[in-house]
């Protein structure tokens, strides 16, 4: 799950990703991919632009030195993972494959708990009165995801110098 990232709006997972969790070099399953180009139509599979790179080259820590990697990656939404069993066709590749399209559908399942949840809050607060209005706050603060904190840098003493 920590594989499936945002990218335009689309749950997508990166061909290092993919490639790591086939057993396969990135070359090699870039290289299927093109063979095979027809099958991955622009919303089953896209090229992340220089941008959308670099930003998740910072987010992630990725190496830009001459260890890091040279090309802008694929990245492939959950049609285009399911569309790659039909490329990789080991065994490997088929369980992966059921495995990721598992997980994506877990994650859209959790996404539409919440707004289901979301709503019979509010159909309830419109039906109640004000009596229950500490209730129905006290039930969307935790529904909120939790906000991270920075923690100060560097070492301090006791007296905050």
């Amino acid at each position: 799950m920590r594989s499936i990232l945002l990218v335009r709006g689309e749950k997508v997972i990166l061909d290092a990703d993919i490639a790591a969790l086939y057993g396969v070099q990135t070359g090699m399953l870039v290289r299927a991919v093109k063979r095979n180009v027809d099958r991955f139509p622009t919303d089953f599979m896209f090229r992340l632009r220089k941008d959308e790179f670099e930003n998740l080259r910072y987010q992630s820590g990725i190496s830009s030195s001459w260890g890091g990697r040279r090309y802008v990656p694929y990245a492939f939404t959950e049609q285009g993972v399911a569309m790659l069993s039909s490329v990789l066709k080991s065994k490997r590749a088929v369980l992966v494959n059921v495995e990721i399209v598992r997980t994506f559908v877990r994650l859209r399942k959790l996404l539409s708990t919440h707004k289901a949840l979301a709503r019979k809050i509010e159909a309830m607060e419109q039906k109640y009165d004000g009596q229950f209005n500490v209730v129905f706050e006290t039930l969307r603060a935790l529904m909120e995801p939790p906000k991270r904190t920075k923690r100060p840098i560097g070492f301090h003493t006791e007296h905050g110098e």
